[in-house]
Order: C-alpha cells, then sequence, then structure tokens
C-alpha cells in the first residue's frame, strides 16, 4: 500500500494534497493489509530537471514555513519536510539528484546545524528564564527575611509594653487625638466618626496611639459601576515601619469592637511572621537548582 508520485508538482500543497487523498482515516485498505502505515514514493530522474523543480519546492517550503512561525532566521527554520514523519527533506533531495555526493553531505550537516542551533537557542532562552527567576526568587526571600524581621521586633515591643488587668485580660488604652476620654464607646463613636468624615487624600493620617504605636486613618478613592467612592481605612505602625490592619482596614460600627480594632491588628503579628516564613520556605526551595 503506497502512494506514488510519478512527477513533482509546482507547489508544496500540491504534494501533501496529493497525499492526504490516501493518508487519511478511512483508508481501510492500509488498515487491513499495511498495519495502517502507508509508504510515499517519490519518482525523479537524476541529473534532470527534476532536481530543479524540487530547488523550487525546497525554497517555497522554506518561505511558508518562516511565515507560519513567524521566524525569519535562515537557519532557525526546519527545511520543509514533505511530511510530519519524513526524514528527507527538498535540500537532501537536490543532493541526490544532482549526483554531487557532497552537496548531499552538505545538506546532512546543515540539517545537524540546524538541530544545534536549536538546542542552543532553548538552551540560552531557559537560562535567560531561569536567571530572571533566580533574581525574582533572591529579591522576594530577601524582602520576606526583612519583613519577618521587623514585625519580630514590633511583636517583642508590643508584648514587653502590653499591660493587663487582674484577670490576666490585656488592656486597651487607645488614645486619640482630641479625646481625653479612655471610655470604650466614646473612643468607638469617634472611631466610626472619624470613618465616616476622614478625608485625607491619599495620605495617613495620625490619629492616636496604643502602647506607642501610631494610630493613622487613609482615605482611599475608588470606582464602582462608574461611580467614584472614597472609604477609610485604618492601620497602626510600630518601630518596624509595618503597617498592620484588622478587618481589611475597615472599622466595625458597633463602638466596643470598633476601640479593639487596633489590639486586634497587632494581635495578628505572630500569624503574619509564621505566613512570609512559610512563603519564604516554599519559594526558596527553588534556589538551589536554578544555581
Amino acid at each position: 500500500v503506497a502512494v506514488h508520485h510519478l512527477d513533482s508538482p509546482w507547489r508544496p500543497s500540491d504534494l501533501e494534497q496529493r497525499e492526504g487523498r490516501a493518508i487519511r482515516r478511512g483508508n481501510e485498505t492500509a488498515k487491513l493489509h499495511a498495519g495502517n502505515k502507508l509508504d510515499v514514493i517519490i519518482y525523479a530522474v537524476e541529473k534532470s530537471l527534476d532536481s530543479y523543480k524540487f530547488n523550487l519546492l525546497h525554497n517555497k517550503q522554506l518561505f511558508i514555513s518562516q511565515l507560519k512561525t513567524n521566524n525569519m532566521g535562515s537557519r532557525t527554520i526546519d527545511e520543509g519536510s514533505i511530511d510530519e514523519k519524513s526524514g528527507m527533506n527538498f535540500s537532501e533531495y537536490v543532493a541526490i539528484l544532482s549526483g554531487n555526493t557532497d552537496l548531499l553531505e552538505k545538506a546532512k550537516l546543515e540539517k545537524k546545524i540546524t538541530a544545534l542551533e536549536s538546542e542552543q537557542q532553548a538552551f540560552v532562552k531557559n537560562k535567560a528564564a531561569s536567571l530572571i527567576k533566580l533574581k525574582d526568587i533572591t529579591q522576594r526571600v530577601g524582602a520576606n527575611t526583612e519583613t519577618v524581621s521587623r514585625m519580630k521586633g514590633d511583636w517583642e515591643i508590643f508584648t514587653s509594653r502590653i499591660a493587663k488587668d487582674k484577670e490576666g485580660n490585656v488592656l486597651n488604652p487607645v488614645q486619640l487625638t482630641g479625646v481625653p476620654s479612655s471610655d470604650v464607646k466614646v473612643i468607638g463613636a469617634k472611631l466610626n466618626e472619624i470613618a465616616d468624615n476622614a478625608a485625607t487624600n491619599g495620605e495617613h493620617y495620625k490619629i492616636g496611639t496604643l502602647y506607642g504605636f501610631t494610630l493613622s486613618v487613609k482615605t482611599e478613592n475608588s470606582q464602582k459601576e462608574g461611580l467614584f467612592m472614597k472609604e477609610n481605612r485604618f492601620f497602626i505602625e510600630g518601630e518596624g515601619s509595618i503597617k498592620y490592619t484588622h478587618n481589611n482596614g475597615h472599622m466595625a460600627s458597633d463602638p466596643k469592637l470598633a476601640s479593639l480594632y487596633f489590639l486586634s491588628a497587632l494581635e495578628k503579628i505572630p500569624k503574619l511572621i509564621e505566613k512570609y516564613q512559610a512563603d519564604t520556605e516554599k519559594i526558596a526551595g527553588d534556589l538551589p537548582v536554578l544555581r
């Protein structure tokens, strides 16, 4: 069972079309008598115009392949094999039909060069990607390590300053600017007032302190369904210059919960440290391979 090309066409697509009439799923003859395989035989006369025609096919197929792969490199393009499983390309046919063994050897060497240059290109590309990834991971590990160090410093300061009542509960001595009262309801009401009316134009505005940590509010603008909106988010910052939040920065409407906002943000520091350490351990696992 075979396809016989008695002459060579002028277009590579014609060659593919001929073979496609036999190389298809409905070829029951190949399934029954040839193990579902099909030979493709091309006839050509040595030292004739067949060599010229195959040379034209080679050049046309090269141009078509370059367009399809969006690559105009002369050595990075495969020389257009007759079909996906054929090991002989048009340039090798030209060499054989010319009767010059040097041309055939040249075609084989060029094919090897193409493969080697393709491998080199892939290696250089992968190496560049690995270097970029190595740099990114190294920077992330360094940033995470620095953040964890500063968080640990804030936590040590906080735990050294906290005061507790007789039952062992942590006290919440929030001091708001312009509010002399320490009453939970008064503080909570003031915080809600700030949440409703503050306008800091994207800047952090100091509103008080807690255990020496700075309390601040920041007005952030957003757009939803074509409408401009503003929301005030609250932060507490220590000596490590890290701003901690609770409830994504949103203040609770209940006065008691509002007054506990900043204390709750500080109590999250250990979990934040664990999160950064876990992230560092995860991404650092690729460093030995990338180096």
